[in-house]
């Protein structure tokens, strides 16, 4: 849980940051990459990663700009990471806007569980965070090189250990 806005925002700046490098990944023809029937595609995850910024800060009644959850994915791998910079960088700037350390311990309902907002803010970057990982194997079936997050790629390793 976040206790600062502070702590949150500099989490959430190298966060968005890795969201943003995985999008940056994507082509046009790997949106369609799936892994099984009735499963999110690549550019669905994707999309989800934008369309839950809003909404779901706005349960808490933070007034954030973004796309609703149910906003129709865009026809390009582009036109989805500019919707994601544009809405994390309207998430930030919200947060520092409308509330103060304070309003992280007010609670709001949370599909159907009281959250303190802290929790919410921490459930928010663990969300991105989680469909990260699955969009990076995703990414790889796709054949396409996933970007580093937390640490080298297998790229990048076997670059280091040529030289």
């Amino acid at each position: 849980m976040f206790t600062t806005i502070k702590q949150f925002i500099d989490e959430w700046k190298n966060e968005a940051l890795a969201t943003e490098r995985v999008l940056s990944a994507l082509t046009d023809e790997s949106l369609g990459q799936q892994i099984a029937p009735k499963l999110r595609t690549l550019g669905e995850l994707g999309w989800h990663l934008v369309t839950s910024l809003a909404p779901m800060l706005n349960m808490t009644g933070l007034k954030v700009e973004g796309p609703s959850f149910d906003a129709q994915m865009p026809a390009s791998a582009a036109e989805i990471v500019q919707a994601y910079r544009s809405t994390s960088q309207a998430v930030q700037e919200a947060i520092q806007q409308q509330w103060t350390d304070e309003n992280l311990l007010q609670t709001s309902n949370m599909f159907g569980d009281v959250w303190a907002n802290g929790v919410t803010l921490s459930a928010l970057i663990k969300h991105q965070i989680h469909h990260r990982g699955q969009m990076t194997v995703l990414i790889r079936q796709a054949g396409l090189v996933p970007p580093d997050i937390y640490g080298p790629t297998l790229e990048q390793m076997e670059q280091f250990s040529s030289k």
